[in-house]
Protein backbone atom coordinates (compact mmCIF):
# COMPACT_ATOMS: atom_id res chain seq x y z
CA UNK A 1 0.00 0.00 0.00
CA UNK A 2 0.99 3.75 -0.46
CA UNK A 3 0.47 5.21 3.16
CA UNK A 4 0.08 8.78 3.73
CA UNK A 5 0.92 10.32 7.09
CA UNK A 6 0.32 13.63 8.53
CA UNK A 7 3.41 14.27 9.99
CA UNK A 8 3.35 18.61 10.33
CA UNK A 9 2.95 18.02 13.99
CA UNK A 10 6.43 16.63 14.26
CA UNK A 11 8.60 19.43 14.81
CA UNK A 12 6.73 19.96 18.03
CA UNK A 13 9.01 18.34 21.13
CA UNK A 14 5.21 17.59 23.11
CA UNK A 15 2.86 15.56 23.18
CA UNK A 16 0.95 14.92 19.42
CA UNK A 17 4.69 15.55 18.26
CA UNK A 18 6.21 13.12 20.11
CA UNK A 19 3.73 10.24 19.36
CA UNK A 20 4.61 11.35 15.54
CA UNK A 21 8.36 11.08 15.90
CA UNK A 22 7.92 8.08 17.23
CA UNK A 23 5.28 5.93 15.57
CA UNK A 24 7.60 7.34 11.91
CA UNK A 25 10.86 6.38 13.45
CA UNK A 26 9.14 2.74 13.96
CA UNK A 27 7.10 2.51 11.31
CA UNK A 28 9.94 2.73 9.02
CA UNK A 29 12.17 0.51 11.10
CA UNK A 30 9.59 -2.91 10.93
CA UNK A 31 7.58 -1.92 7.94
CA UNK A 32 9.59 -3.10 4.60
CA UNK A 33 6.50 -3.68 2.80
CA UNK A 34 4.67 -0.37 2.68
CA UNK A 35 5.50 2.83 0.85
CA UNK A 36 5.15 5.61 3.09
CA UNK A 37 4.61 9.64 2.27
CA UNK A 38 5.06 11.93 5.01
CA UNK A 39 3.27 15.22 4.75
CA UNK A 40 5.91 17.86 6.99
CA UNK A 41 6.05 21.54 7.48
CA UNK A 42 9.47 21.52 6.89
CA UNK A 43 11.50 18.50 4.99
CA UNK A 44 13.90 19.76 7.97
CA UNK A 45 12.17 18.17 10.37
CA UNK A 46 12.01 14.59 9.58
CA UNK A 47 15.08 13.74 11.21
CA UNK A 48 15.38 10.11 11.64
CA UNK A 49 18.09 9.06 14.09
CA UNK A 50 19.70 6.38 13.30
CA UNK A 51 18.53 7.13 9.34
CA UNK A 52 16.41 4.30 7.66
CA UNK A 53 18.37 2.14 5.14
CA UNK A 54 15.06 1.74 2.92
CA UNK A 55 14.46 5.00 0.97
CA UNK A 56 13.34 3.90 -2.17
CA UNK A 57 9.26 4.14 -1.06
CA UNK A 58 9.73 6.72 1.36
CA UNK A 59 8.51 10.49 0.05
CA UNK A 60 8.52 13.65 2.01
CA UNK A 61 5.86 15.76 1.07
CA UNK A 62 6.13 20.19 2.60
CA UNK A 63 2.65 20.77 3.69
CA UNK A 64 3.46 24.03 5.49
CA UNK A 65 0.36 24.65 6.50
CA UNK A 66 -0.79 25.15 10.32
CA UNK A 67 -3.51 23.19 11.81
CA UNK A 68 -6.56 23.72 13.09
CA UNK A 69 -7.27 26.57 10.16
CA UNK A 70 -9.33 27.04 7.26
CA UNK A 71 -6.06 26.32 4.66
CA UNK A 72 -5.65 22.94 6.62
CA UNK A 73 -9.64 22.10 5.32
CA UNK A 74 -8.66 23.26 1.34
CA UNK A 75 -5.18 23.44 0.86
CA UNK A 76 -4.17 20.47 2.78
CA UNK A 77 -6.58 17.90 1.04
CA UNK A 78 -5.61 19.02 -2.25
CA UNK A 79 -1.94 18.18 -1.55
CA UNK A 80 -2.56 15.27 0.00
CA UNK A 81 -4.90 14.19 -3.02
CA UNK A 82 -2.01 14.88 -5.68
CA UNK A 83 -0.23 12.24 -4.14
CA UNK A 84 -2.39 9.80 -4.40
CA UNK A 85 -2.44 7.57 -1.65
CA UNK A 86 -4.07 4.45 -1.07
CA UNK A 87 -4.78 4.98 3.10
CA UNK A 88 -3.76 7.91 5.27
CA UNK A 89 -3.34 8.28 9.00
CA UNK A 90 -4.21 11.55 10.60
CA UNK A 91 -2.16 10.91 13.91
CA UNK A 92 -4.92 13.72 15.48
CA UNK A 93 -8.70 14.70 14.82
CA UNK A 94 -7.51 17.86 12.34
CA UNK A 95 -9.05 15.82 9.07
CA UNK A 96 -9.89 17.93 6.03
CA UNK A 97 -13.92 17.75 6.46
CA UNK A 98 -14.03 17.41 2.46
CA UNK A 99 -11.69 14.50 2.75
CA UNK A 100 -13.32 11.32 2.09
CA UNK A 101 -10.79 8.51 0.95
CA UNK A 102 -9.85 5.97 2.93
CA UNK A 103 -7.95 6.98 6.54
CA UNK A 104 -7.49 5.91 9.80
CA UNK A 105 -7.50 8.80 12.56
CA UNK A 106 -5.76 8.47 16.32
CA UNK A 107 -7.87 10.15 18.99
CA UNK A 108 -5.52 10.87 21.87
CA UNK A 109 -8.83 12.03 24.70
CA UNK A 110 -11.86 14.36 24.08
CA UNK A 111 -10.41 17.03 26.44
CA UNK A 112 -12.18 19.96 24.16
CA UNK A 113 -15.59 17.73 25.34
CA UNK A 114 -15.62 17.44 28.84
CA UNK A 115 -13.14 20.14 30.06
CA UNK A 116 -13.25 23.12 27.64
CA UNK A 117 -11.04 25.93 27.97
CA UNK A 118 -12.75 29.45 26.76
CA UNK A 119 -10.57 31.11 29.15
CA UNK A 120 -7.29 30.33 26.67
CA UNK A 121 -8.53 32.41 23.96
CA UNK A 122 -8.03 35.99 22.99
CA UNK A 123 -10.81 35.58 19.91
CA UNK A 124 -13.95 36.53 22.68
CA UNK A 125 -16.63 34.37 24.04
CA UNK A 126 -18.86 34.18 20.79
CA UNK A 127 -15.40 33.60 17.90
CA UNK A 128 -14.61 31.39 20.78
CA UNK A 129 -18.15 29.09 20.80
CA UNK A 130 -18.03 29.30 16.75
CA UNK A 131 -14.42 27.86 17.33
CA UNK A 132 -15.42 25.32 19.45
CA UNK A 133 -18.07 24.43 17.43
CA UNK A 134 -16.23 24.15 14.35
CA UNK A 135 -13.40 21.67 15.78
CA UNK A 136 -16.68 19.72 17.32
CA UNK A 137 -17.67 18.93 13.74
CA UNK A 138 -14.07 18.41 12.51
CA UNK A 139 -13.73 15.36 15.84
CA UNK A 140 -17.87 14.43 14.25
CA UNK A 141 -16.27 14.00 10.94
CA UNK A 142 -13.11 12.80 11.73
CA UNK A 143 -14.78 9.14 13.19
CA UNK A 144 -17.16 9.17 11.54
CA UNK A 145 -15.90 8.69 8.37
CA UNK A 146 -12.54 6.85 9.83
CA UNK A 147 -11.86 3.14 8.41
CA UNK A 148 -10.65 2.52 11.89
CA UNK A 149 -9.77 4.41 14.92
CA UNK A 150 -6.89 4.15 17.32
CA UNK A 151 -7.11 5.16 20.58
CA UNK A 152 -4.34 5.46 23.85
CA UNK A 153 -6.36 3.52 26.09
CA UNK A 154 -9.61 1.25 26.69
CA UNK A 155 -10.69 4.08 29.04
CA UNK A 156 -10.39 6.53 25.75
CA UNK A 157 -12.32 3.75 23.58
CA UNK A 158 -15.18 4.24 26.04
CA UNK A 159 -15.31 7.10 26.32
CA UNK A 160 -15.51 7.71 22.38
CA UNK A 161 -18.13 5.46 22.78
CA UNK A 162 -20.42 6.79 25.17
CA UNK A 163 -19.17 10.77 23.89
CA UNK A 164 -19.27 10.19 20.06
CA UNK A 165 -21.83 7.21 19.96
CA UNK A 166 -18.60 5.37 17.59
CA UNK A 167 -18.84 1.21 18.02
CA UNK A 168 -16.12 -0.34 20.19
CA UNK A 169 -15.29 -2.52 17.01
CA UNK A 170 -14.42 0.28 14.76
CA UNK A 171 -11.77 1.38 17.27
CA UNK A 172 -8.23 0.01 18.39
CA UNK A 173 -6.42 0.56 21.25
CA UNK A 174 -2.87 1.61 20.92
CA UNK A 175 -0.71 2.05 23.90
CA UNK A 176 2.37 4.60 24.06
CA UNK A 177 5.26 4.50 25.93
CA UNK A 178 7.99 6.45 27.63
CA UNK A 179 10.44 8.28 25.65
CA UNK A 180 13.62 6.75 24.92
CA UNK A 181 16.22 9.41 27.10
CA UNK A 182 19.63 9.20 28.66
CA UNK A 183 20.07 8.81 32.45
CA UNK A 184 21.61 11.30 34.22
CA UNK A 185 22.66 10.68 38.04
CA UNK A 186 23.70 14.40 39.00
CA UNK A 187 22.21 18.06 39.29
CA UNK A 188 23.34 19.81 36.56
CA UNK A 189 23.95 23.45 37.50
CA UNK A 190 21.46 24.90 36.07
CA UNK A 191 19.13 22.82 38.14
CA UNK A 192 21.05 22.82 41.19
CA UNK A 193 21.07 26.45 41.19
CA UNK A 194 17.70 26.85 41.38
CA UNK A 195 16.62 23.75 43.82
CA UNK A 196 18.03 23.20 47.38
CA UNK A 197 16.91 20.03 48.89
CA UNK A 198 15.30 16.92 48.47
CA UNK A 199 11.88 17.75 46.13
CA UNK A 200 8.49 15.87 45.00
CA UNK A 201 7.70 16.96 40.76
CA UNK A 202 5.06 17.50 38.30
CA UNK A 203 5.65 17.56 34.65
CA UNK A 204 3.30 19.27 32.35
CA UNK A 205 0.64 21.47 32.02
CA UNK A 206 -1.27 23.70 34.02
CA UNK A 207 -4.67 23.56 32.14
CA UNK A 208 -7.68 22.98 34.91
CA UNK A 209 -8.08 19.37 34.32
CA UNK A 210 -4.38 18.95 35.28
CA UNK A 211 -5.77 20.16 38.55
CA UNK A 212 -2.53 21.74 40.03
CA UNK A 213 -4.38 24.10 41.99
CA UNK A 214 -5.91 20.89 43.64
CA UNK A 215 -2.36 19.74 44.32
CA UNK A 216 -0.74 23.42 45.52
CA UNK A 217 -3.85 23.29 48.03
CA UNK A 218 -2.83 19.54 48.91
CA UNK A 219 0.63 20.51 48.97
CA UNK A 220 -0.35 23.18 51.47
CA UNK A 221 -2.19 20.66 53.56
CA UNK A 222 1.14 18.06 53.33
CA UNK A 223 2.90 21.43 54.57
CA UNK A 224 1.11 22.24 57.64
CA UNK A 225 0.20 18.65 58.72
CA UNK A 226 3.72 16.72 58.14
CA UNK A 227 6.12 20.34 58.39
CA UNK A 228 9.07 18.53 56.68
CA UNK A 229 11.51 20.06 54.00
CA UNK A 230 10.27 18.95 50.95
CA UNK A 231 10.01 21.16 47.94
CA UNK A 232 7.26 20.96 45.28
CA UNK A 233 8.61 21.46 41.54
CA UNK A 234 6.51 22.16 39.23
CA UNK A 235 7.82 22.03 35.17
CA UNK A 236 5.60 23.33 32.11
CA UNK A 237 5.74 25.98 29.55
CA UNK A 238 4.42 29.06 31.06
CA UNK A 239 1.40 30.24 29.68
CA UNK A 240 -1.85 31.80 30.61
CA UNK A 241 -2.44 28.74 32.93
CA UNK A 242 0.72 28.58 34.90
CA UNK A 243 -0.21 32.82 35.10
CA UNK A 244 -3.59 32.24 35.95
CA UNK A 245 -2.66 29.48 38.81
CA UNK A 246 0.09 31.95 40.45
CA UNK A 247 -2.60 34.97 39.66
CA UNK A 248 0.49 36.73 38.28
CA UNK A 249 2.33 37.28 41.36
CA UNK A 250 5.99 35.78 41.97
CA UNK A 251 6.73 32.00 42.46
CA UNK A 252 8.14 32.39 45.51
CA UNK A 253 5.04 33.97 47.47
CA UNK A 254 4.11 30.05 47.80
CA UNK A 255 5.01 27.73 49.95
CA UNK A 256 7.99 25.84 49.08
CA UNK A 257 7.10 25.36 45.72
CA UNK A 258 9.24 26.14 42.36
CA UNK A 259 8.21 26.49 38.98
CA UNK A 260 11.03 25.88 36.26
CA UNK A 261 9.91 26.64 32.70
CA UNK A 262 11.47 26.61 29.57
CA UNK A 263 13.29 23.06 30.23
CA UNK A 264 15.99 21.52 28.01
CA UNK A 265 15.89 17.73 27.35
CA UNK A 266 19.09 17.40 29.32
CA UNK A 267 17.07 19.92 32.22
CA UNK A 268 13.97 17.45 32.31
CA UNK A 269 16.40 14.08 32.42
CA UNK A 270 17.84 15.44 35.55
CA UNK A 271 14.96 16.68 37.16
CA UNK A 272 13.36 13.63 36.73
CA UNK A 273 16.36 11.31 38.28
CA UNK A 274 16.94 13.44 41.25
CA UNK A 275 13.05 13.79 41.84
CA UNK A 276 12.45 12.29 45.55
CA UNK A 277 8.54 11.76 44.03
CA UNK A 278 6.29 11.99 40.74
CA UNK A 279 2.93 13.39 41.60
CA UNK A 280 0.12 13.10 39.08
CA UNK A 281 -3.05 15.07 39.97
CA UNK A 282 -5.13 15.29 36.38
CA UNK A 283 -8.55 15.10 36.32
CA UNK A 284 -8.94 13.59 33.31
CA UNK A 285 -6.29 11.73 30.42
CA UNK A 286 -6.45 9.87 27.61
CA UNK A 287 -3.19 7.95 28.02
CA UNK A 288 -0.71 10.14 30.99
CA UNK A 289 3.00 9.67 29.68
CA UNK A 290 4.89 12.11 32.48
CA UNK A 291 4.32 8.89 35.42
CA UNK A 292 5.55 6.51 32.93
CA UNK A 293 8.96 8.80 32.23
CA UNK A 294 9.24 9.06 36.35
CA UNK A 295 8.87 5.49 36.62
CA UNK A 296 11.51 4.95 33.60
CA UNK A 297 13.89 7.04 35.74
CA UNK A 298 13.28 5.11 39.05
CA UNK A 299 11.27 7.76 41.03
CA UNK A 300 7.90 6.58 42.78
CA UNK A 301 4.67 8.02 41.30
CA UNK A 302 1.39 8.85 43.28
CA UNK A 303 -0.96 9.33 40.99
CA UNK A 304 -5.04 10.70 40.62
CA UNK A 305 -7.23 7.58 40.45
CA UNK A 306 -9.22 9.21 37.62
CA UNK A 307 -10.03 8.45 34.10
CA UNK A 308 -7.08 6.33 32.62
CA UNK A 309 -4.95 6.41 35.29
CA UNK A 310 -5.25 3.15 37.02
CA UNK A 311 -5.28 1.21 33.77
CA UNK A 312 -1.96 2.99 32.33
CA UNK A 313 0.15 2.45 35.47
CA UNK A 314 -1.92 -0.54 37.36
CA UNK A 315 -0.02 -1.40 40.65
CA UNK A 316 2.77 1.02 40.06
CA UNK A 317 1.61 4.14 41.63
CA UNK A 318 -0.75 4.70 44.45
CA UNK A 319 -3.69 6.51 44.23
CA UNK A 320 -5.86 9.29 45.32
CA UNK A 321 -9.05 11.25 44.72
CA UNK A 322 -7.89 14.02 43.15
CA UNK A 323 -10.85 16.39 44.71
CA UNK A 324 -10.10 15.20 48.17
CA UNK A 325 -7.02 17.32 48.94
CA UNK A 326 -6.32 16.20 52.75
CA UNK A 327 -5.93 12.78 50.61
CA UNK A 328 -3.87 13.64 48.12
CA UNK A 329 -1.42 15.21 51.10
CA UNK A 330 -1.60 12.00 52.98
CA UNK A 331 -0.66 9.55 50.04
CA UNK A 332 1.95 12.13 48.96
CA UNK A 333 3.48 11.53 52.67
CA UNK A 334 2.99 7.97 52.18
CA UNK A 335 5.15 8.07 48.95
CA UNK A 336 7.42 10.09 50.22
CA UNK A 337 8.66 8.46 53.91
CA UNK A 338 7.34 4.94 53.32
CA UNK A 339 10.20 3.05 52.15
CA UNK A 340 8.03 -0.42 52.34
CA UNK A 341 5.77 1.42 49.49
CA UNK A 342 8.37 3.34 47.58
CA UNK A 343 9.90 -0.17 47.38
CA UNK A 344 7.42 -1.97 46.14
CA UNK A 345 6.25 1.03 43.58
CA UNK A 346 9.91 0.83 42.18
CA UNK A 347 9.83 -3.00 41.45
CA UNK A 348 6.01 -3.16 40.01
CA UNK A 349 7.39 -0.18 37.86
CA UNK A 350 10.53 -1.83 36.55
CA UNK A 351 7.34 -4.71 35.40
CA UNK A 352 5.00 -2.14 34.24
CA UNK A 353 7.11 -0.66 31.77
CA UNK A 354 8.46 -3.78 30.19
CA UNK A 355 4.88 -3.92 28.99
CA UNK A 356 5.28 -0.60 27.05
CA UNK A 357 6.93 -0.15 23.79
CA UNK A 358 7.08 2.22 20.98
CA UNK A 359 7.68 -0.74 18.38
CA UNK A 360 4.89 -2.60 19.97
CA UNK A 361 2.62 0.38 18.87
CA UNK A 362 4.38 0.48 15.61
CA UNK A 363 3.40 -2.95 14.80
CA UNK A 364 -0.17 -2.51 15.97
CA UNK A 365 -0.28 0.19 14.20
CA UNK A 366 0.64 -1.38 10.89
CA UNK A 367 -1.67 -4.12 11.62
CA UNK A 368 -4.29 -1.96 11.40
CA UNK A 369 -2.95 -0.37 7.91
CA UNK A 370 -2.82 -4.19 6.86
CA UNK A 371 -6.27 -4.69 7.71
CA UNK A 372 -7.48 -2.28 5.41
CA UNK A 373 -5.92 -3.32 2.36
CA UNK A 374 -7.95 -2.87 -0.09
CA UNK A 375 -10.56 -0.57 0.64
CA UNK A 376 -11.86 1.58 -1.53
CA UNK A 377 -13.28 5.01 -1.61
CA UNK A 378 -16.66 5.74 -0.61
Amino acid sequence: MKIGIDARMMSSNFGIGRYVQQLVKHLLEIDSEDEFVFFVRDARDLTLDPSPTRRGDLKVVEADIPWYGWEEQVKFKKIIDKEKVDLMHFPHWNVPLLYNKPFVVTIHDLTMYHYPRPEATTLGPIKFWLKDKAHRLVVRHAVKRAKKIIVTSEFTRHDVHDTLKVPMEKMVVTYQAPFESQKSVKFIKSIKSVIDGEYALYVGAAYPHKNLEGLIKAWKIFNDKYGMDYKLVLVGKRNYFYNQLFNNRPIEQYNNVIYKDDVSDTELVSLYTNASLFVFPSLYEGFGLPPLEAMAHSVPVVSSNRSCMPEVLGEAALYFDPENYEQMADVIYQGLTNEEVRFVLKNNAIELLKTYSWEKLARETTSVYQSLRGTRDE
